[in-house]
This record gives C-alpha cells, structure tokens and sequence, in this order.
C-alpha cells in the first residue's frame, strides 16, 4: 500500500485496477501520487487485462474525482430531531440500526423493510452481503437501477428464451444499434475500437436507429432517424417487412421455435407505408435495413435506454427480438448468445406482485416508479423502512420531489454510501462505505463470447479512518440482528484454518446440518473465510460459494477456460485463480454449439431445460395491434419531446459528485435543434425556460435534439461548508412517475413533453 505516502508519478508504480464509470469496467493501470498519496494522478489502459486489452475512454483518466469526492462521509451519522447530523461511533450506530429494524420487523413484519440498490456500475459485492441482512430481518422487496431500465427487456426474453442474450459484434456481418450510442455509453466490449472496425469494413453494415445525429449514428451505413416516440412504428415495420418480403429463416425457424404462424399473421396486417410514415422514416430506408438484416450471415444486435425508457418499452423489446429470431440470428457466429454468467442479473422471472399496488415484480424487482405508492398511503402491508446502499433514488427516480416525500414518510431509513448523497441528507442514519479503490471488490457484468472475464480489483488505498467495507458493515448488522450461529461460526473458522479443502467438506456439512443458514452464507463466509484470503480480499470470500455454483451450472465452459474435473474441483480452482488474479481471469470459453440448448435456461449440473423459442406473446401480439391507430395527438401546450437524461462524454452516473470532472459542457446544457432554435429566437449559450407537466427550471442552450445529460443537478457538500451547486439541472425534477409502460413499469424518460421559451 502506499497510503500516507508522498509519491511523484513518474516514480511510482503502476498498479491494476478497473474503472468503475460503466458496466464495461475496463482494466486500467493507476498511478497514486499527490501530498498524502492518496490521488490518482494518473490512469491508463491495461494492456494485459483479458478483456479490455488495454481499451479506456478518456472519463476514466479523471477518476480522482470519484476517489477524492469532497462530500464523502468518514463517520456514521443520526439525524437530530431538528434534522441536522451528530457523529456517532460504530457499535453505536450498528446497535441503534439493528434495534430500529428489528422493531419494524416485529411489529409490522419483516416484508415491511424495503432494499434499495446493492451495486453501482464496478461494485456488486454489497449486494451479496445485503442478502444476508435481508434474510436476517425477514426482508422480501427490494429494487434497483436495472428496474429504472431493463425489466421489460428481461421480462420478455424470459418469456421467449428463458435466458438474456447479448450480440457478438466483433464478429458479425451486420450490427444494429436501437436507441443506443455505444460511443459514449459503451456497453460493448472495446466499443470504439469495434464501431470503427464495423464501419470501415465495406464487408459489414452498420445500422443505428436514433432521434440524433449521435457519433455512433455518424459512423452509420445506415441512420433510421426516428421520430422521438417513433421507435414502436419502426420496429414493427421491420418485423412485417421480414415476413412481408419473406426474409425468414424457416429452416431455423422449424427446427428451434414455436408460435410462428401467429406471429406471421399478425405482422402481414401491418400496413408498413403508414407505420414508416408514423415513425418519420422514409419507407425506403426502413425496407433496405430489413433486407440487409434479413439477408446477412449474422445480425447482432442491441437496445438500450432510449427505446427502454420510452413509450411502448417492452412491446418494442419483444418486436426486436422478433427482427432477429425471424432472420435466424441466434446461436450462429457474429449473432446473439447466451452468456455465461458469475450472477444472473438478467433474470426476467414474474413470480409476485408488489403488496400494495400490485405491480408485476420481474427479476424481484419492484418497479421503481412505484416505490412512493407503496409507501405514501395508509396499507398495512406498505414499507415502513428502507435500506438504501449505494445508490440515489432521491436523484435518480421519476419524479424526484414525491420520491423525497416518500422517503421522508419512512419509520426508518438507512443510507449505506460513500458521499452525503441527496438520498442520504434524508436519512435517519448514514452509515460511511470504503470507496471502490479502497477495498475488494468486482461486478457481475460479465457476458462476455466466447472468452468470458472475471475482475477481482484488489485495494488501491487503505480506507482513511472511518469508512468500512460493506461487507464488514453488514457482517456487523447480522451479528447484532442475533442472526449468526455461534457454534457453525467457531466450527468454521477452525475447519478454515486447515485450508479450503477442510473447509468445504466442514460448510457443505454446517450448512446442510442448518438449512436456514443458507441465506446468511454470504456473512458466513465473510467472517470464516474471509481472514484467510491475501491481499485485503476478505469481502472476495462470498465469490467462493458463487465459484462452485458456477462450476455446477457450466463445467464444460469452465474446463475449456482451464479449469477441469467435478464442480468442487473445478470451482475450487476457478476461485484460486480469481483470487490470484490482480487482472482478471477467463473464466469460462463457450461454443456457438452451446447456445440453443441453453434456451429455457440451465439448471444445476450444467444440464439444459428443453425448450423451444416462444415466438407468440399474446399479450404483446394484441398491444402490436393498438399501434395501428398511430401516436398519440401532442399536446400544443408541450410541443417538444424531451430526452430526460442523455450520456454524454463526461456524464456517468451520481458517484462523480464534483463538476470539475466534467471537462467540457459543465452546466449539462440542455441541446435544442439548430431549427427549433431559430424558431424560437435561440443561440448558443442563451439561456432559456424548459418546462414539463411536473416542474420548470431555467436552462443553458446548445445546439442538438432537446435533450439533458444524466448524472447532473447534484449538490455539494465539503465538510463546514454551505451547500455549493453543482452546475446543470436535475433530469427527474422534470419527471413523472405517472409516465411508464404498462407492463412493467419503466418510465419514459426519453420521451417528456416540454414547452421551451426564450428566457
């Protein structure tokens, strides 16, 4: 470690790490330097990671700001009655926590205290020991970002496929990007490096289908520039071109998919001129995309936010996968895949429903934009009290002042983070977490073909005094919570003591002996496991019991990655090598020949559940018919439609809280197009009054479709100082909770009607 140290840079070591920015976590090397040599002077690409071999855009080169935030926490907090913050000490803070939940818990029933959160973009980790908390107090309904975004998409490939896929683009003959600019959102493994690839190859085609003129779209053979709204009308066009023009792959169809004929009538209907004119694409362009799709070797293809937060979510999810399944693009080099996975973070399942609204819970996870009316009302089963661990729904949910109202309503609410964040200035106790850099840690975003990676970061820094890793924090809640067994613990440690092969037999043994214990495992592991790992990896040790799962469900991967024999075998030694790893390490290699039997998902032992394609959704099929009536009117008082949160070079998520990161564009400018803009008296820099149904702010202008940056309007705090602004406005203070899909629940972010006048 060299905490403490004063480091120049061109003297100091180069050291693996990840950035932690976008799921793509790509490897990079740090150089830590500055008076206290706790700064990240300098960052680069990682040459030697197996994934990202040396890839990094140019946001993670300012990480610093995520590292040496001014408005971090460096000791729990209680709110006073007159909401200011006292500092409190550790066994104070997990002692009053632990009493207040379990008060809650036995009063009203443990289902009454809700999980927010569990992982930003390069730490998943809290979310396996929040596990543990949850089932100490009976907790039942939690939520997170992916229920903002994913839910739907999730939802209908459960239905289709039983499994997530994801599209080789480094090895296709056609990409579609569908309200995706994988230039600045990334997503793809080395993303620019792979667009420029594609474009330049007059062998490959490159088709985006976007509102704007994004640096993705620039690259584009072929740009669909929808209308904003548009994307359901030009996504079924393309599905009723591909079985109008017969582009169908009846040979893959036959053999691999059910539904077919229903599906075939109900997209011969479709009148395609109209829906084309619907969309605001020119017919012409729509038929040539979907004969360049239906007629190519492979097709990968990929939706993201601005059709998932939009109107007609999850009917579009479903119509797209309709593209590519009628054109026989899966299963096939350079088309979509099934991916091995450490954590399923996909998993579209509809098992409940929330227990005071109703609303469908895919994946477990409760639709954020009915979060407030689960807890603003008078039900019994309503939640009482919320944990909230490193996440921001008080910024980052629709309709930021109701989700304040709500939170403020709670019995208790609990902050896990490392900033005084805007949902922590509402809590009744912060409890500080170690920075990423700062700990071991990891994400689960790994669905990777064929060569798959998994990245244990070791500990940059020592955490300052103060902060803890969420593992120790929840560790600590579920040993004054009464939960942990006290003779499984000490049986434990001491068959840990004699190495991991004497531990396993002792933990396969205990834990079979206690059935109950199993949902603690994480906890367990932490605190038994855990001390016998090197290099500061205790909070590693819950990826033990993820290691031998992943062995069970894929060992003809894992052997191909190098790691054979039975799944204890084999997982034991994946697990050394992620260990051992500072870099990461392949952890398994498939085979086109895998795919399609994984349709319908893989259960344990790595064998897969027959199934066949579900091509008919009856549900969606008959929403696919509502379209044929075309959008809705605009209404004259908004006349603009407004992309609530755009990713931009220097925008990712809240855990950047200082502008100054921002190089360019540090107001979050809100981009009008040059011809709204003369119409309504515009240049750039003016400033100019952008109002929705549910709030109004004053805003600067560029040049661009109307949209605002994500990850802006954020307050802060530097210790004993007054409230500093942060430059730009808050995207969900324009929001409206009311605005979601039907079926899911996912809000229509890219889709706000706005009125914009000269201010």
């Amino acid at each position: 470690m060299l905490c403490g140290m004063t480091v120049e840079p061109h003297h100091a070591p180069w050291l693996p790490s990840a950035c932690v920015l976008c799921e793509c976590n790509c490897g990079v090397e740090v150089q830590l330097g500055g008076d206290d040599g706790r700064r990240l002077v300098r960052v680069r690409g990682d040459r030697q990671h197996p994934a990202s071999r040396g890839y990094v855009c140019e946001k993670a080169q300012r990480l610093d700001y995520y590292q040496n935030g001014r408005d971090r926490v460096l000791y729990p907090q209680r709110r006073r009655p007159d909401g200011t913050y006292e500092t409190i000490d550790w066994d104070t803070a997990i002692s009053e926590v632990a009493a207040r939940l379990a008060g809650i818990r036995d009063t009203h029933g443990g289902e009454s205290i809700f999980y927010y959160g569990g992982g930003g973009q390069g730490n998943h980790l809290p979310g396996a020991y929040a596990a543990a908390t949850r089932r100490a107090l009976g907790s039942r309904y939690r939520s997170n970002a992916l229920a903002q975004e994913k839910t739907g998409e999730f939802w209908v490939s459960h239905r289709m496929l039983g499994a997530h896929t994801r599209g080789d683009f480094e090895g296709c003959e056609v990409a579609v990007f569908l309200g995706k600019n994988p230039w600045l959102s990334h997503s793809i493994p080395r993303a620019r490096v792979t667009l420029k690839a594609i474009s330049k190859d007059p062998a490959r085609t490159l088709i985006v289908i976007d509102p704007r003129r994004t640096r993705t779209a620039a690259l584009a053979d072929i740009h669909l520039q929808v209308r904003p709204g548009g994307d359901p009308w030009l996504v079924a066009a393309m599905a009723a071109i591909v079985v109008q023009e017969d582009l169908l792959d009846r040979e893959f169809l036959q053999a691999n998919a059910d539904g077919l004929d229903a599906v075939v009538e109900a997209l011969t209907e479709i009148p395609v001129a109209d829906y084309c004119g619907y969309a605001g694409v020119p017919e012409a362009s729509v038929r040539r995309a979907a004969g360049v799709i239906g007629r190519a070797r492979s097709v990968a293809s990929f939706e993201d936010l601005g059709v998932q937060m939009n109107r007609h979510s999850t009917l579009v999810s479903y119509m797209h996968r309709l593209v590519w399944l009628l054109t026989g693009n899966l299963g096939r080099e350079g088309s979509q895949y099934v991916p091995t996975s450490m954590v399923a973070l996909a998993d579209g399942a509809h098992k409940r429903d929330s227990p005071v609204v109703g609303a469908r819970i895919i994946g477990g996870l409760v639709p954020c934009n009915r979060i407030a009316d689960e807890i603003l009302t008078d039900h019994p089963a309503r939640y009482r009290a919320m944990i909230i661990e490193t996440a921001n729904p008080a910024h980052s949910l629709a309709d930021s002042p109701r989700v304040r109202e709500a939170l403020g309503a709670l019995d208790t609410l609990v902050v896990i983070d490392v900033a005084m964040t805007e949902t922590a200035r509402l809590a009744d106790y912060v409890l500080p977490a170690s920075t990423q850099y700062e700990k071991a840690e990891a994400t689960f975003f790994n669905v990777e073909f064929p060569h798959n990676t998994f990245h244990l970061r070791r500990p940059l820094l020592d955490a300052p005094p103060g902060p803890l890793p969420e593992a120790e924090i929840h560790a600590r809640l579920c040993e004054a919570l009464g939960a942990l067994d006290a003779d499984l613990m000490g049986a434990l440690r001491v068959a840990a003591a004699k190495g991991r092969a004497a531990f396993a037999a002792a933990f396969m043994a205990q834990v079979s002996a206690r059935p109950a214990t199993a949902g603690l495992a994480p906890v367990i592991l932490y605190r038994t496991l855990g001390p016998t790992l090197p290099h500061g990896l205790a909070p590693a040790a819950v990826l033990w019991g993820l290691a031998m799962r992943f062995a069970a469900r894929h060992p003809e991967s894992l052997a191909r990655a190098g790691f054979p024999g039975p799944p204890p075998i084999a997982g034991e030694a994946l697990f050394e090598a992620i260990v051992s790893s500072p870099r990461g390490v392949v952890i398994s290699v498939d085979d086109w020949g895998d795919v399609l039997p994984r349709v319908g998902g893989v259960a344990a032992h790595g064998t897969a559940r027959p199934r066949r394609i579900q091509l008919a959704l009856d549900d969606l099929l008959t929403e696919m018919k509502l379209l044929g009536g075309g959008p809705p009117p605009r209404d004259r008082g908004f006349p603009f439609t407004l992309s609530a949160g755009e990713r931009r070079s220097f925008t990712a998520n809240t855990i950047v809280r200082h502008p100054g990161w921002r190089r360019r564009d540090g107001e979050g400018a809100l981009r009008v197009s040059p011809s709204d803009a003369r119409a309504l008296g515009l240049a750039a820099g003016d400033s100019a009054r952008l109002t929705t149904r549910t709030g109004s702010c004053v805003v600067t202008v560029h040049p661009g479709h109307i949209s605002l940056p994500n990850g802006t309007g954020l307050s802060n705090l530097e210790a004993g100082s007054p409230e500093e602004p942060s430059g730009g406005t808050a995207p969900n203070e324009l929001t409206a909770a009311e605005d979601r899909d039907r079926f899911v629940g996912t809000p229509w972010h890219k889709c706000v009607p706005a009125r914009l006048e000269p201010v």
